[in-house]
């Protein structure tokens, strides 16, 4: 898919990933649906892509709620009449205090934000497409999907049935539509310098962690994502994306 003339809505758009996907998605010539629950960050986004030439429009919008998902896609028909790509990022870590000792409400949020947020914007996702006559679905995962994380089982559980709703979706691509993910390592990011910890840190558990590995940039994974739209023979990958050694292992 050639990205110039297209409409890509991305979720989690006001930082981190999200927002450099939306960043690459408008510098390949697409406009661009910002989405995220900080409305100043989403407007924040579509400001840097209209000062850039540009075109996007901000929406505010909690992606666990099914009401916000319908209005998400709606505000982009409004205004760009469709959309062809959705990439689905928005997510969240428990953080401290870790598994079991936070609250069940921190639970739910988590399940509902980066699992039932992908169902719901994977499946809307899919109707919207159909309209389009085709179109791309990325998903955000992890490399958490992939192994048992003791310090956050639920982060892990949750990205583990992101891989599983874009394995379930390859039969799409007879409709012209490519459910694929990415499965980055930990990424230069507030979720993962601030949100693993209390909010101001990273969790104590990361120290040993950071300290041998290079962190990913934001950019590499919105490259990673635009790859995966642009190549028509992709469909139903999970791309992991693993960080590199501070230094070569002895």
């Amino acid at each position: 898919m050639q990205l110039a003339g297209k409409v890509a809505l991305v979720t989690g758009a006001g930082a981190g990933i999200g927002r450099a996907s939306a960043l690459g998605f408008a510098a390949a010539g697409a406009s661009v649906v910002a989405v995220d629950l900080d409305e100043a960050a989403a407007i924040g986004t579509a400001d840097r892509i209209r000062a850039a030439a540009g075109t996007a429009v901000a929406v505010q919008a909690d992606v666990s709620l099914a009401a916000d998902i319908y209005r998400m896609f709606d505000e982009a028909t409004r205004v760009f009449g469709g959309v062809d790509i959705v990439h689905n990022n928005a997510g969240l870590i428990s953080g401290e205090p870790l598994w079991p000792d936070g609250s069940l409400e921190r639970v739910a949020t988590v399940i509902a934000v980066n699992l039932g947020g992908v169902a719901m914007g994977t499946q809307q996702g899919i109707v919207e497409l159909r309209k389009r006559g085709g179109g791309v679905i990325i998903n955000t995962a992890s490399v958490a999907a992939l192994g048992p994380l003791p310090s956050d089982p639920v982060y892990s559980a949750t990205k583990a049935g992101v891989v599983r709703i874009v394995e379930s979706c390859v039969g799409f691509a007879a409709e012209g539509i490519r459910v694929n993910a990415v499965l980055p390592g930990m990424v230069d990011t507030d979720m993962t310098m601030k949100h693993t910890g209390d909010g101001t840190r990273p969790a104590v558990w990361l120290g040993p962690v950071l300290a041998s590995i290079q962190l990913l940039d934001p950019a590499e994974i919105a490259a990673a994502v635009l790859e995966l739209v642009l190549d028509d023979s992709v469909v139903g990958e999970c791309r992991v994306i693993r960080n590199r050694y501070a230094k070569d292992p002895a």
